[in-house]
């Protein structure tokens, strides 16, 4: 007899939820990208990001400053390389 859902490690969206429309919405941007240059399959999406719905004020502002000063972190990032010239 099959497991239910949570215990195969497949992740499970409800119908109509959030998370159901932006994977809809992400699968068809990336078939329609991918038929207008010519690459199937190939990805489209950054992997290894955080999405995160923002869902009140505090939310946006934080989500904002973040946006605005995160730039100016770049030269401490661990991917940072510095390339003299």
């Amino acid at each position: 007899m099959p497991q239910p859902p949570q215990h195969t490690g497949i992740a499970c969206r409800r119908p109509r939820s959030i998370s159901s429309f932006v994977a809809g919405f992400k699968s068809s941007v990336t078939k329609h990208i991918n038929e207008l240059r010519g690459t199937p399959k190939l990805p489209v999406w950054q992997s290894r990001f955080h999405g995160h719905i923002i869902r009140n004020d505090n939310d946006y502002k934080r989500i904002v400053n973040y946006i605005e000063t995160n730039p100016g972190n770049w030269e401490t990032d661990n991917f940072f390389k510095s390339e003299e010239l």
